[in-house]
């Protein structure tokens, strides 16, 4: 029985051929967290929320919840900005550490994701190679990460964290180097807005 000639990419491979081939990317995302009950040990699953990201390497990207209520993170390479339609709240951060370890950041940030996780093949499920990445740091809420890949793209990432929640994303109509102009990421304060610094 000869080997197949093409063995799949593992997970590790296809994430680091996504990091360094990807220089833009826009998509959508569903996103649904999964809490387990204290007492009972059940699993609760929200309903999902749902929204839209693009972003530009590194560290520059637009994540939108649209659904059930209307929250935007922005990054524009140097902060980052959480804007809350209903509160018209904003909050500024400095990126940088606070972004090291978010998800956003995974995905989104610079390449050396291995000076902030370690990384190691989670196997594969349903067809899925995926990543497991263990934060390096201490002062992050997240555990463990799961980056799940097919063809060479990102379909599903899982973050676990210290409380026992799992946040579970999918995306979708993922589309690789669209021509993004770096003004879009120019984030401008809503009117009448509250702003707090962090």
């Amino acid at each position: 029985m000869g080997l197949p000639m093409l063995a799949q990419a593992t997970a590790l491979e296809q994430f680091k051929s996504f990091v360094s081939a990807t220089h833009t990317a826009r998509g959508e995302f569903t996103q649904r967290l999964v809490k387990t009950d204290g007492d009972s040990g059940a699993m609760r699953v929200s309903s999902a929320s749902s929204g839209s990201f693009q972003f530009a390497r590194p560290g520059k990207f637009i994540w939108i919840y649209q659904k059930p209520y209307e929250q935007l993170l922005q990054a524009d390479g140097d902060k980052l900005y959480i804007y809350d339609k209903d509160l018209n709240q904003v909050t500024i951060r400095t990126l940088g550490g606070a972004i090291g370890s978010s998800p956003a950041a995974i995905l989104f940030g610079s390449n050396d994701l291995e000076k902030n996780f370690k990384l190691s093949e989670g196997g594969t499920r349903d067809g899925i190679e995926w990543l497991q990445a263990i934060p390096k740091t201490q002062d992050t809420n997240f555990e463990k990460i799961g980056i799940g890949l097919k063809d060479g793209m990102p379909v599903a990432m899982e973050l676990r964290d210290s409380f026992g929640q799992a946040s579970l994303l999918t995306f979708t109509r993922f589309e690789k180097n669209p021509s993004i102009s770096a003004s879009q990421f120019r984030f401008v304060i809503p009117k009448g807005a509250d702003v707090l610094k962090q």
